[in-house]
């Protein structure tokens, strides 16, 4: 979902576990999964360092629908990009890679209860966000 394409999506995977079993300190930390989400969230951040440009191509549809569903997409990865890196990365656990708010909990290390708020209360600013760009 990060890279948004499937095959680095995979190098990066591979390299996340090489990373983890390259350093035996790793595997006696606890929070594997935490730890894990770390390295990959890393690989995926020094990816987009590199800053790899894509061009459009020229015969892209001219349906009106299309075009407001590539405004709609573009105004909510615009307002996600805004959020804090915590808040955006919950986001994506949660609604993007369809992880259990049990699962985020433990990841986390914060309470089940805790998550949920956090997660209404983003979703409720990506509303507010999204709701003032329509009216501009």
């Amino acid at each position: 979902m990060r890279v948004r394409d499937t095959a680095l999506a995979e190098d990066l995977t591979q390299e996340t576990f090489l990373r983890f079993l390259e350093h035996p300190q790793y595997q006696t930390v606890s929070k594997t999964m935490q730890l894990l989400y770390t390295i990959a969230g890393n690989l995926c951040k020094d990816e987009f360092r590199k800053n790899r440009t894509t061009e459009l191509p020229e015969d892209l549809p001219s349906d009106d629908r299309t075009e407001e569903s590539v405004l709609s997409s573009v105004s909510l990865q615009q307002a996600l990009s805004e959020l804090p890196d915590d808040d955006r990365e919950l986001m994506l656990l949660r609604y993007a890679n369809d992880v259990p708010i049990g699962v985020i909990s433990k990841l986390l290390g914060i309470s089940r209860f805790k998550v949920s708020r956090r997660l209404n209360r983003i979703t409720q600013e990506l509303r507010e966000k999204l709701g003032k760009e329509e009216l501009e």
